[in-house]
């Protein structure tokens, strides 16, 4: 297997389980090689509320990018009037650039 279809076997299981709501969105994380980007969906109504980029932020993919991105998607939220979000890694280990992420958009008051 490769280990993209394995990602996306992890993915669909995290799935079944992470759903977002009108109250508590759901923020997901998709990463490719020169990019990063973020979604914060409404799985009821099946419509993304708000998104971001690792180009709104910055031009490097890399730890500190994505730092940047998270503070980047806490204050989109903020603005948006999210406080709480569920979060969903995509399939994607819980380290690294993904970890970074989630920890900056947490120091930056969302509540997961």
């Amino acid at each position: 297997m490769s280990r993209n279809i394995n990602r996306l076997r992890r993915q669909k299981r995290i799935r079944a389980k992470v759903s977002g709501t009108v109250r508590k969105p759901r923020l997901s994380v998709f990463k490719s090689l020169t990019e990063m980007y973020i979604q914060i969906i409404d799985d009821e109504s099946g419509k993304t509320i708000l998104s971001a980029s690792l180009s709104e932020v910055s031009k490097k993919n890399n730890l500190e990018g994505a730092k940047k991105l998270g503070k980047l998607v806490a204050e989109k939220c903020k603005k948006a009037k999210i406080e709480e979000i569920v979060f969903d890694r995509g399939g994607y280990k819980y380290h690294g650039k993904v970890k970074a992420v989630a920890e900056e958009a947490r120091k930056s008051g969302l509540k997961f």
